[in-house]
């Protein structure tokens, strides 16, 4: 019988076990929160943004999920620290599996969703500040 977790390589299974940027940020300027509905996987972004030249200056996450989300929600963060908010919307789901060094193909939606919640923080930051 096969372990679970024997379907994720290295990289994935060190960022679900050792998360970098778990956690919650007090204070956020905005919270992206997203639902799976399909999977029961929640995940959310916290966001604090510089005002004047509209990078991100620290980003943390919270998923209830899987190995494969964790390990999705860790890698977005880092790619989207220090990124401005437009080279952030940029990042996808394949970029994400690239960073990670593959996803099972049952897993590609844990990587869709942390795109997806890190867009929908920029959108509600930005539809608040206009």
């Amino acid at each position: 019988m096969q372990n679970k977790f024997e379907q994720y390589n290295k990289e994935v299974m060190n960022r679900f076990l050792h998360p970098k940027h778990s956690g919650k940020i007090k204070n956020p300027d905005v919270v992206g929160r997203i639902n799976n509905d399909m999977c029961g996987d929640l995940m959310e972004v916290y966001l604090k943004i510089n005002q004047k030249n509209k990078k991100i200056e620290d980003i943390k996450f919270q998923t209830l999920g899987c190995a494969a989300a964790i390990a999705s929600s860790d890698v977005l963060c880092e790619l989207a620290k220090g990124k401005t908010l437009s080279q952030a919307k940029k990042i996808d789901n394949k970029k994400i599996i690239k960073k990670l060094h593959g996803l099972p193909n049952i897993k590609l939606h844990c990587s869709v969703l942390g795109a997806r919640t890190l867009r929908k923080a920029i959108d509600d930051y930005e539809k608040k500040e206009n």
